[in-house]
C-alpha cells in the first residue's frame, strides 16, 4: 500500500474497524474477518486487530456489484 499512495495522501486514508465495516456492508463481523483472511478485502493488522482502509471497502463493493450486474 505504501507504494500506491504518496506520504501526503496516506495521512488522508480513513481506516475502519471490523465492526464498522460490518455495519457499512450489513454483514456480520465474522464475514468481514473471512473476507480479510481470504484476501478479498485489504486490511492492515494493528496489534491483534485489523483496520480496513475505507477505499478497500468501496473497491470490494464496486467489484461485487459489477459481478452481479
Amino acid at each position: 500500500m505504501a507504494g500506491s499512495r504518496s506520504d501526503g495522501q496516506l495521512s488522508e486514508v480513513r481506516f475502519l474497524t471490523v465492526a464498522e465495516v460490518a455495519t457499512v456492508m450489513r454483514v456480520s463481523k465474522m464475514t468481514v474477518y473471512r473476507l480479510v483472511h481470504g484476501g478479498e478485502l485489504g486490511a492492515v493488522r494493528v496489534g491483534r486487530s485489523f483496520r480496513v482502509p475505507e477505499h478497500s471497502v468501496h473497491e470490494y463493493l464496486r467489484g461485487a456489484f459489477q459481478e452481479t450486474a
